[in-house]
C-alpha cells in the first residue's frame, strides 16, 4: 500500500491556471507562486457570495486519529463527482506538528491537497510572514522601551510575547536583555507557537486590508502604571506590520488529488486559538463554488464552537450543514478500550464510546445545525461495526454515511456527498443560535460555554484570571467573544477523561487579551500555548532521499 507522500508524488499535477479555470477564476487574476500554487487577490471575492457553506468537525480526537481533513477533501471530491461545483477551504499546516506528531496535515490517501510537500513545509511563506511580523512588533516594542527609558517611559506590564513555528518547550519562559546595557532592558518573556499568535488570528478574521490594519493597530502590547493601554498604533508601526503581512493576506489556491480547486489559508490551532481558516479564504471559495467544504480544528467542542461563536459571528457566515466525523478506533478509545487494542473488533467498547458522539451531536444541534455523521472507515473496521454505527445514527435521527475517500478518492466520498446534498436541499440548518450573548460578561460567556458545551458543573477562575477579566472590561473588551484554550482530548480540561465527561470543575488559570483579534482567550487546565516535542518526533523519519522528500506522512 502506498504512503500518503507516495500517492502525492505519483499524482500528475495540472497547471494552476487550469485549476483556476474550473473555479471560474481567470488566469490573469492569479499571482502564480510557481507552476502549481497561486495567490488569489481579494478583488476576486464577491460582495454577496452564492455558495452553501458546510462545516466538517469531529468527535473528541484521540491518538488514533480521526481524519477530519481527509473527510473534508473527500466530501468535496464526492460533490464534484456528483456534478456539484465544490471547493474545499482548509487551514495551512504548522511545522510544529508536522515535525512533531503528525508528519503532515494535507489530507491522506487519495483525498489530499497538492503539492503536498510544499503545503506541509514552507508553502507560500504565510506562516513565516506571521512569525516575522509578530517578532518585529516584539523588537520594535523592546527598542521603544530601551530608547525612551531615560525619558521616564516604563510599562507596569508587558503583555506581548514572541512566537516561533517550532515545538520548543525550552522557550516557553525566557529572559531577554541580559548582558551589557546596550543589549536592552532585562525582562521576562516567552514564546508561543505561531498558530497561537494574535497576528495569525487577525490574519484569519480580517475582512480586508483596511480591517487588517485596524486590528493590528488595536493590538494590546502592555499597560502603563496608570492603567492605560499601550497599543501598536501608539508606537506608529501598524503600517510596517501590514507591509509584512500584505501578501500573506491573500488566500492560496492549490488542487486536490483529482485536480479540483482547493483554497488553503491561515492556520490557528483550535486547542490554543480559534482553529479556523481565514474569513477571506472562505468568502473566496463561496464566491466561486456552489458548495464550500471547510473544517475547524480538533473536536466539535473546540473547533465547531469557535467556528460558530467567533468566525461566523465576525464574518456574518451561516453554515448550511455540519458534518461530524467519527471512527471506530476513536470511539473504542472513548469507550475505555486500551490504545493497544483499538484495532481489534470490540462492539461493546464501540457502543460505550458512542456517548462522546452523542454529546457532540446534541451540542451541534443546539446551535441550530442540521448534522450528518460521517464514519471514516479504516482498513481494519468490520461490517459489524459499520452496522452498529448505522443503527445508532438511525436511532438518533441523524443522517449518516460511510466515508472511504482515503482508499478510493472521490468515488469513496460520493455516498457522504449524496447524504449531505440531500440534507441541504431538504433540511438545511436553521439560523445560528449561540450559547451566550455579546452583552454577557466575559466570565459569564466562559461559564456558559463550559456548562452548555463541555458539561462542566462549575467554573473556577484563578485570582490572576479574574484580574485580567476586570482589565478586559475596563479596556472596553467585554462585548468580545471568548476563545477557550483547553485539551482537545476531552470535554473537560483533563486530557485523560475520555468519553463524555460531565459534572467536573472547569479551571481557568489565565486570560490573554487579544484586542486586535477581538476575542478574550481563556487558558484552562494545563494547556500550553507552546507545545513540546514527543519522545519520538516525526522529524526522525523526515529526510531527502534521491531528491525526494520522505516521512511527511
Amino acid at each position: 500500500m502506498l504512503s500518503d507522500i507516495e500517492i502525492a508524488q505519483s499524482t500528475p499535477l495540472e497547471p494552476i491556471e487550469r485549476v483556476a479555470e474550473r473555479a471560474g477564476i481567470p488566469a490573469d487574476g492569479l499571482e502564480a507562486c510557481g507552476k502549481y500554487v497561486a495567490k488569489l487577490p481579494l478583488s476576486l471575492i464577491d460582495r454577496q457570495p452564492k455558495g452553501k457553506l458546510i462545516l466538517v468537525t469531529a468527535i473528541s480526537p484521540t491518538k488514533a486519529g480521526i481524519g477530519k481533513t481527509t473527510v473534508s477533501i473527500g466530501l468535496a471530491l464526492g460533490l464534484n463527482r456528483l456534478g456539484r461545483k465544490a471547493i474545499v477551504a482548509l487551514r495551512e499546516p504548522s511545522l510544529g506538528p508536522c515535525f512533531g506528531m503528525k508528519g503532515g496535515a494535507a489530507g491522506g490517501g487519495y483525498a489530499q491537497v497538492l503539492p503536498m510537500e510544499k503545503i506541509n513545509l514552507h508553502f507560500t511563506g504565510d506562516f513565516h510572514a506571521v512569525t516575522s511580523a509578530h517578532n518585529m512588533i516584539s523588537a520594535l516594542l523592546d527598542n521603544y522601551i530601551y530608547q525612551h527609558r531615560r525619558d521616564g517611559f516604563a510599562l507596569k506590564e508587558v503583555l506581548w510575547r514572541r512566537v516561533l513555528d517550532v515545538n520548543d518547550r525550552s522557550l516557553r519562559s525566557i529572559v531577554t536583555g541580559l548582558g551589557p546595557a546596550v543589549n536592552g532592558v532585562p525582562a521576562q518573556s516567552g514564546f508561543d507557537i505561531t498558530p497561537a499568535s494574535e497576528l495569525m488570528a487577525i490574519l484569519c478574521l480580517a475582512a480586508d486590508e483596511a480591517d487588517l490594519r485596524r486590528r493590528i493597530g488595536n493590538i494590546l502590547l502592555g499597560v502603563h502604571y496608570d492603567g492605560t493601554p499601550l497599543r501598536v498604533a501608539d508606537l506608529g508601526i501598524a503600517g510596517a506590520i501590514v507591509v509584512l503581512l500584505k501578501d500573506a493576506l491573500q488566500p492560496n489556491l492549490v488542487q486536490t488529488t483529482e485536480h479540483t480547486p482547493a483554497i488553503v489559508h491561515g492556520g490557528p490551532f483550535a486547542n490554543i486559538a480559534h482553529g479556523c481558516n481565514s474569513v477571506v479564504a472562505t468568502r473566496m471559495a463561496l464566491s466561486h463554488a456552489d458548495y464550500v467544504v471547510t473544517e475547524a480544528g480538533f473536536g466539535a467542542d473546540l473547533g465547531a464552537e469557535k467556528f460558530y461563536d467567533i468566525k461566523c459571528r465576525t464574518a456574518g457566515l451561516q453554515p448550511a450543514l455540519t458534518v461530524i466525523v467519527a471512527t471506530a478506533q476513536g470511539l473504542k478509545m472513548h469507550g475505555g478500550v486500551p490504545e493497544a487494542d483499538i484495532r481489534k473488533p470490540d462492539p461493546e467498547g464501540l457502543v460505550r464510546g458512542l456517548e462522546n458522539l452523542d454529546r457532540h451531536v446534541r451540542n451541534l444541534r443546539s446551535f441550530g445545525q442540521t448534522v450528518v455523521v460521517a464514519f471514516n472507515r479504516f482498513a481494519g473496521d468490520t461490517d459489524e461495526e459499520m452496522a452498529l454505527l448505522a443503527d445508532h445514527c438511525r436511532a438518533l435521527g441523524t443522517p449518516y454515511a460511510v466515508n472511504e475517500a482515503f482508499a478510493r478518492g472521490g468515488e469513496g466520498g460520493e455516498a457522504l456527498a449524496e447524504v449531505v446534498a440531500e440534507a441541504i436541499a431538504n433540511r438545511p440548518s436553521a439560523p445560528l443560535e449561540h450559547p451566550y450573548a455579546p452583552e454577557d460578561t466575559p466570565a459569564d460567556k466562559i461559564e456558559k460555554v463550559a456548562r452548555k458545551i463541555y458539561g462542566a458543573a462549575s467554573v473556577t477562575f484563578s485570582a490572576a484570571a479574574r484580574r485580567r477579566l476586570e482589565q478586559a472590561v475596563a479596556l472596553g473588551m467585554a462585548h468580545m467573544p471568548v476563545c477557550i484554550a483547553k485539551t482537545q482530548f476531552s470535554f473537560s480540561a483533563d486530557a485523560r477523561r475520555y468519553g463524555a465527561a460531565e459534572g467536573f470543575d472547569f479551571e481557568i488559570k489565565d486570560i490573554v487579551l487579544n484586542a486586535g483579534a477581538e476575542m478574550i482567550v481563556a487558558i484552562a487546565g494545563d494547556i500550553m500555548r507552546m507545545p513540546g516535542l514527543p519522545r519520538d518526533p516525526q522529524a526522525l523519519r523526515i529526510d531527502l532521499v534521491d531528491g525526494r522528500i520522505v516521512g511527511l506522512s
